[in-house]
């Protein structure tokens, strides 16, 4: 191809590129800063240079390097004279004749290159500059004819090329006749000679299916069967990628696969179910005796070598786990859908279930001696079957997945293989969330089920039933619990002496989740038990020769911390034996291995304060403050991270028992928690084609039509300063008067903290008590009603979110009340609290008229969701009402509420027995 550029230009572009990849810092920042200057002086230069370079370097490496450079600087934004062009790109300030021969070269590109990783680079430049120049209205027809001549072509890696370019650029082919373009699809989904064709005809698929309207779509639903059919023949290394490639479509257009729903229950079975077959008795490889299959996966083989099996059984492993997250996936989109198909959910619980029973034999050593957070054996745990299982039950609920799991379970934790009775019970607990409203029914036989477990003999069967008991406590929270204590109780406490500390601690650990949902007095007979025996994991007696370690004593800890939470004051009796030695590990634990165990301690210190009341607390009050305030003030350690989250929630425990005994303290504790609720967010703005970078306590969300990524842990810091300043100004009362104009000043602009609603819900809760503050005090002024009145009003008027606009509404009806009713509101706000609420009105109306017109069908799907939804907005309504009797109470805008609500859908979550999305 004849050159676009002087020769000049190309060698020095050559010798920039060379300087590009070497390994010298200095010799690459100077070439980067030579890019950057030529492209500002003359951009159309070098990038035509840079794109002929892309196709005529003497090595795969530079040209590749060169498509990938082109593919970014292209759309990078670039600076210019006015603020319009600064959101300009270097594409746009392409001339159309330069824009034509770039896009040539690079066609040029894609049909003549040899080498295959280079020439998916050039699709991948391709399909980036097409979609956006299809944005700005700039069609590519060369490249449209060129993909659909290269199907045609004779050789495998052009055709591959094709379909790639229609993978990634859907657009090309959505606005040409549809059946010429299922043909071309189909054609490729069929190729005779090459895998990788028939995967990005596979690909292409999925991507025009994906961008389809509603007519499209149901026009294509022809190409769902060859997109199927390239499943079965596939060599098993081949599967994971196709299956793969299929999944995202059961989420954006799982109806496309009802039709073939009983062809894939006939073949994604065999794949997810484990394959030997050694005879009638469970064992880890196959734990369901009497399931036949006609396929064997992997085929058998006489004589393999060690790494060859290696080598198989991780190719069936990636094979499994691709079929699982399909039939996952799909069940998740459509529950209803698969529950019709029988079989279904059985052939995923089986599959879940052999997966998880599928742990090594070899590993109870290192299992013992790790700590919990190190655990080495965990990488080897099938975490990915206990997950899915989890999914399928929050998916399908209870009534579909119970039967399928309990036909199998009882059997289970009867093998004689500990892998299986673990396996049994973690299922067990897996399938809690999803179920918990059917299980109920049955949960005596399940508890009974448990129970024996924590006798077991292995270990790691024992850890598993404090496991399973633990998230039933959370998942059936109150209802096991009261119920079933005694039995739960009488396995629990017993396991706290287990001989292994990883199986000790667990038991500790679990009944953190028992006692957050049980009732006192159903606690206080197993109080004594509890606590003795807690205080043996944290302090050994000298007859005990067991090593503690440190992670029983911070689980102890924390348990005895949940124990007095929930026995209140009756754990008065054990505080002359737990607070000298908590006190003990405050002065004394200060070096960074302890960080943990010390944050514990001043946790578990401030609620067993709480729970034992101010008179009890009183004489050690001094002396645990006086540790605080030592803490506090000492050198910051930088990789201690959880010291200023726990420093601040054991001040406000500390304040909650104290009451206002509290009040001289306020100078040491307000000043880091005005600090902490004053700090702007960290974010990050992210260009539409920069991969935000993965970092440790940053996420990522779509704003405004733009990527920004947050540091979450400065948002959360500020969102507890907030809550810790609603309990300081709710306990103490008038006695926070000298903070509440800087406390004033921080909640009324942060009722619009979008980055976090526990922020703004911290908020909209303080700012009643602010103004009681100031009226108990005296120190409430006409300026700080206004501002906040002023800030109500607007915030009510633009709030689309209906839970925050329900504390809105209750924010405003409480802060009048405050002040004496509606004679207190200013007249200035009256009409416009009044305007505000007559745009919510129309605003909900218009949601709830635009729901109610949705197909049945559509809504059924999405019942549950939508039945929150409206649930919120009713709230929101509640508290509007509130607010208009308060005002009036013959306000004509009652009407128009009573109106609004009946406009709901009147669904609810919870009108059946299951959670599950049922029919």
């Amino acid at each position: 191809m004849e050159p676009v550029v002087p020769p000049e230009v190309t060698a020095e572009l050559t010798q920039i590129l060379s300087n590009l990849v070497l390994g010298d810092n200095e010799i690459r920042s100077n070439a980067e800063r030579a890019v950057n200057e030529r492209l500002t002086q003359t951009p159309e230069v070098y990038l035509l240079a840079l794109t002929q370079f892309a196709t005529a370097a003497d090595t795969e490496m530079m040209r590749s390097f060169a498509l990938v450079l082109l593919r970014r600087l292209l759309f990078r934004t670039s600076a210019g004279p006015s603020a319009k062009a600064t959101r300009l790109t270097l594409y746009d300030r392409l001339s159309s004749q330069t824009l034509g021969t770039l896009e040539r070269l690079l066609l040029h590109c894609l049909s003549h290159e040899a080498s295959e990783a280079v020439r998916r680079k050039a699709v991948d430049t391709i399909c980036d500059l097409a979609n956006h120049a299809m944005g700005r209205g700039r069609p590519w027809h060369a490249l449209q004819a060129q993909a659909f001549a290269m199907t045609q072509s004779p050789e495998p890696g052009a055709r591959e090329s094709a379909f790639r370019v229609f993978a990634g650029c859907p657009n090309l082919v959505m606005d040409l006749q549809t059946d010429a373009v299922l043909n071309v699809l189909q054609k490729g989904l069929q190729d005779p000679q090459s895998v990788d064709v028939r995967h990005a005809a596979l690909r292409a698929s999925v991507s025009y299916l994906t961008a389809s309207d509603v007519h499209q779509a149901a026009q294509s639903l022809s190409l769902m069967y060859p997109m199927l059919a390239t499943l079965p023949p596939l060599p098993h290394a081949h599967l994971p990628r196709f299956l793969n490639t299929l999944t995202p479509l059961t989420s954006s257009s799982p109806q496309l696969f009802a039709p073939h729903l009983p062809a894939l229950l006939a073949f994604l079975p065999a794949l997810i179910l484990p394959s030997a077959d050694p005879g009638p008795t469970p064992t880890v490889a196959r734990p369901f005796p009497g399931t036949q299959s006609s396929f064997a996966f992997p085929p058998p083989s006489e004589s393999v070598s060690d790494d060859h099996e290696n080598e198989q059984d991780e190719e069936a492993e990636e094979v499994r786990k691709a079929a699982l997250e399909f039939m996952i996936s799909l069940s998740e989109a459509r529950p209803n859908m698969v529950k019709r198909v029988d079989g279904w959910v059985g052939a995923v619980v089986r599959g879940c279930l052999g997966g998880m029973g599928e742990l090594r034999d070899d590993e109870l050593t290192a299992w013992l001696e790790a700590d919990p957070a190190e655990d080495p054996t965990d990488d080897t745990y099938p975490h990915v079957y206990e997950q899915s299982l989890d999914r399928l039950a929050c998916a399908v609920g209870g009534k579909a997945i119970l039967p399928a799991a309990f036909q199998h379970i009882p059997g289970m934790l009867a093998s004689h293989d500990w892998r299986l009775r673990h396996a049994g019970l973690m299922a067990i607990a897996a399938v809690g969330e999803g179920t918990s409203k059917v299980m109920q029914n049955e949960l005596g036989k399940v508890v009974e089920l448990i129970t024996p477990l924590f006798a077991d003999t292995y270990p790691r069967v024992r850890y598993a039933a404090c496991q399973c008991v633990g998230q039933l406590c959370t998942d059936l929270e109150e209802v096991i619990q009261a119920q079933y204590h005694q039995q739960l109780f009488a396995a629990l406490i017993p396991t706290l002496e287990a001989p292994e500390a990883r199986v000790h601690a667990h038991a500790a650990a679990a009944l953190i989740n028992f006692c957050e949902g049980v009732e006192r007095d159903t606690l206080l007979p197993y109080l004594d038990p509890i606590v003795e025996r807690l205080l043996k994991l944290l302090n050994p007696s000298s007859e005990d020769n067991r090593q503690v370690k440190r992670y029983v004593q911070e689980q102890a800890v924390t348990t005895l911390a949940m124990v007095a939470d929930a026995s209140e004051t009756t754990f008065a009796k054990h505080y002359s034996s737990i607070m000298p030695l908590l006190l003990s590990v405050l002065r004394n634990a200060n070096t960074s291995e302890y960080r943990k165990l010390r944050v514990k301690a001043m946790e578990c210190a401030g609620l067993i304060a709480i729970a034992v009341g101010r008179d009890v607390f009183r004489a050690d009050a001094n002396a645990f403050v006086e540790l605080l305030i030592r803490i506090q003030n000492s050198p910051v350690d930088p990789g201690d991270t959880m010291l200023p989250h726990y420093l601040i929630a054991t001040w406000a425990k500390v304040c909650q028992a104290m009451g206002p005994e509290f009040e001289p303290y306020l100078p040491v504790v307000m000043p880091p928690l005005l600090r902490a609720a004053s700090v702007k967010a960290d974010v990050s703005i992210y260009d539409d084609d920069e991969v935000p970078e993965d970092k440790e306590g940053w996420e990522t969300i779509r704003m405004d039509g733009q990527q920004v990524g947050i540091r979450t842990a400065a948002i959360d810091e500020k969102c507890q300063a907030f809550e810790t300043l609603v309990i300081y100004c709710s306990t103490l009362g008038a006695r926070f008067s000298p903070y509440l104009p800087q406390s004033l000043e921080l909640v009324l602009p942060s009722l619009r903290f979008i980055l976090h609603d526990g922020v703004r819900e911290a908020c909209a809760m303080m700012l009643p008590m602010l103004i009681s503050c100031g009226k108990q005090s005296n120190t409430l002024t006409n300026q700080m009603v206004s501002a906040s009145f002023s800030q109500l009003t607007s915030c009510i008027s633009t709030e689309t979110d209906s839970s925050f606009l329900s504390s809105l509404y209750k924010c405003f009806t409480d802060c009048l009340r405050v002040l004496g009713g509606s004679t207190a509101l200013p007249p200035e706000f009256q009409g416009g609290i009044i305007e505000a609420t007559k745009r919510q009105l129309q605003a909900l109306a218009d949601k709830r008229k635009a729901r109610s017109a949705r197909p049945a069908a559509e809504i059924e799907e999405e019942k549950e969701d939508l039945a929150l939804i409206e649930e919120m907005e009713d709230f929101a309504l509640e508290d509007m009402s509130k607010l208009l009797v308060l005002l009036d109470p013959n306000h004509p805008l009652l009407v128009a509420v009573s109106s609004v609500r009946d406009l709901g859908l009147r669904l609810s979550a919870w009108d059946s027995e299951d959670e599950g999305g049922e029919e």
